[in-house]
């Protein structure tokens, strides 16, 4: 029985890896695409979820402050080149800009700890899980 748990966790944690070893990068590596929960999912370089917000506009960000803090946006240097679906977004707080999916600022949850984690999708009914 424990040779049955010890085969499926690995099973389990070789498709986990191979979801986003096999995912698309976008900016060099800053955005990546995994699979999870049957949506394919926008995550920074580090495989973490990335969110949009039904406060900011398209081309504007919205969040400063202690929402930063809690939802750190995706910044990256100025001069960062960008394709497709992908914008850059001035921050007043910053030199660097955001990334932004299809115009929507990007940020993360401070609350999830580990790659896959989307516990930021749904909070307050205005943080979406960033979906391509």
């Amino acid at each position: 029985m424990k040779l049955r748990t010890l085969l499926l966790a690995t099973a389990a944690a070789g498709l986990l890896s191979t979801s986003f070893a096999m995912a698309e990068d976008y900016l060099g590596g800053a955005v990546k695409t995994a699979d999870v929960g049957g949506k394919t999912i926008l995550t920074d370089a580090k495989d973490m979820t990335l969110y949009i917000w039904d406060k900011d506009a398209v081309g504007v960000s919205n969040c400063y402050e202690q929402c930063a803090v809690n939802w750190p946006p995706l910044l990256v240097p100025a001069d960062t080149a960008v394709t497709g679906d992908f914008t850059l977004v001035d921050r007043t707080d910053s030199d660097m800009k955001i990334v932004a999916y299809k115009g929507w600022p990007l940020y993360l949850w401070i609350k999830d700890t580990k790659p896959g984690d989307t516990t930021g999708d749904g909070v307050g009914g205005t943080w979406h899980t960033a979906v391509e």
